[in-house]
């Protein structure tokens, strides 16, 4: 019979990526542990509305091409820029 000899192969690049799992940022929020991720997401949306509301109110939304690409790299952004400067070790 053949050894199988692939497998080792497959799980090596597996142990190295596994290494970045020793931290999970988590946040306690009412005594219940939530993802940092899911907060930052939040974050980002709310941002965004609050600035697509100044944007309105300026008047500057009505003269904005691709809004579709616009407020979802707003969000984005904004979820990225809270991320680094919250939970960045």
């Amino acid at each position: 019979m053949k050894k199988q000899t692939t497998r080792p192969k497959l799980f090596l690049p597996l142990v190295f990526l596994s290494g970045g799992c020793a931290h999970s940022p988590t946040i306690d929020i009412f005594g219940s542990y939530f993802p940092a991720w899911m907060v930052c997401i939040v974050a980002g949306i709310f941002t965004t509305i609050i600035v697509r509301l100044l944007l309105i109110g300026f008047g500057i939304d009505a003269h904005l091409r691709l809004k579709t690409l616009v407020y979802p790299g707003m969000i984005i952004f904004f979820t990225l820029a809270v991320w680094l400067i919250f939970f960045k070790n």
